[in-house]
């Protein structure tokens, strides 16, 4: 009993010393960096001198008076959007398509998967070649004019551009996610709607959905979050450009603070995107968990 007692008690001390560092680390580059940050919001900091004065909401107000704050916000709105629709819908015909799959199954799950192994500015940096140099010619061999430059370069194309590199990256992870929800639903609940004469899309609609719903929170809960906190995609490609028309808040946030040298606005600019994204994940959650299967 001792001999037990003594290594339950050295097992804890254990466990207790293998999580102090994660804490520690997690502490000092993520709490203690939003605490600072939200401090700095208050302040005149420019980022580079060691004297700062309180100034209250003053960056607040600042940012609520500049056009190209609230552009930068309908921008990422938008963005996100569009990422979200691409990346949910795409990844869950992927994901019924490779589930459905009798061979080559784990081989394509592979193919699928490599996007998401190539950094995002690499993937940028790509199709940044694909847009300028590939894409062109085929518009001008097909006839076709709004192809026949790089849809980078106009207003209305580059930010569906910008979010198209972005979908073809991000699709791999939640198809993972959906094949995983899928091989969690009983194959009786198919063969009893099959025997009982319900067609594909009612076996879809009354079985795979309501059984995906908790899967489908969790993928949208992580496209927003990329959605709004985009940055490598849209800056590698455009930079915010043209006309800051796929300038997203992390370019803002980016160019006040280290162009601009406005490090206390920049600080602002973060506090509120932290801010929506935090609403909008809880309230998605809350929402998604009454109409649930369980709701």
């Amino acid at each position: 009993m001792k001999n037990n007692k003594k290594q339950k008690i050295f097992g804890k001390k254990t466990y207790f010393l293998f999580t102090i560092i994660p804490v520690l680390l997690y502490t000092f580059f993520y709490v203690v960096s939003v605490v600072n940050g939200v401090r700095y919001s208050f302040t005149d900091w420019d980022g580079l001198s060691q004297q700062m004065n309180f100034v209250g909401f003053k960056n607040y107000l600042l940012l609520l008076r500049n056009p190209n704050f609230w552009n930068s916000m309908k921008t990422t709105v938008c963005y996100s959007l569009m990422l979200v629709i691409g990346v949910i819908v795409t990844s869950l015909v992927l994901a019924i398509s490779l589930n459905s799959l009798r061979i080559f199954k784990t081989l394509m799950k592979s193919i699928f998967f490599v996007p998401a192994m190539i950094g995002g500015v690499t993937i940028a940096l790509i199709w940044d070649q694909l847009y300028y140099r590939v894409i062109p010619v085929i518009g001008q061999t097909l006839g076709i004019d709004w192809l026949s430059q790089s849809l980078l370069m106009t207003g209305k194309t580059a930010l569906p551009a910008v979010v198209f590199v972005q979908i073809w990256q991000a699709v791999a992870m939640p198809t993972v996610i959906f094949i995983a929800g899928l091989q969690q639903i009983p194959d009786e609940l198919y063969e009893s709607a099959k025997m009982d004469g319900a067609t594909a899309f009612q076996r879809f609609r009354y079985i795979t959905m309501p059984c995906l719903l908790p899967t489908v929170t969790v993928n949208l809960v992580l496209v927003i979050k990329q959605g709004f906190t985009s940055f490598d995609f849209p800056y590698a490609l455009t930079g915010g450009g043209p006309v800051r028309s796929t300038e997203v808040i992390g370019i803002l946030i980016y160019n006040d603070a280290f162009k601009n040298m406005r490090f206390s606005v920049a600080n602002a600019e973060a506090c509120i995107l932290f801010v929506i994204v935090a609403i909008f994940s809880i309230t998605q959650l809350k929402l998604t968990s009454k109409g649930g299967v369980n709701g």
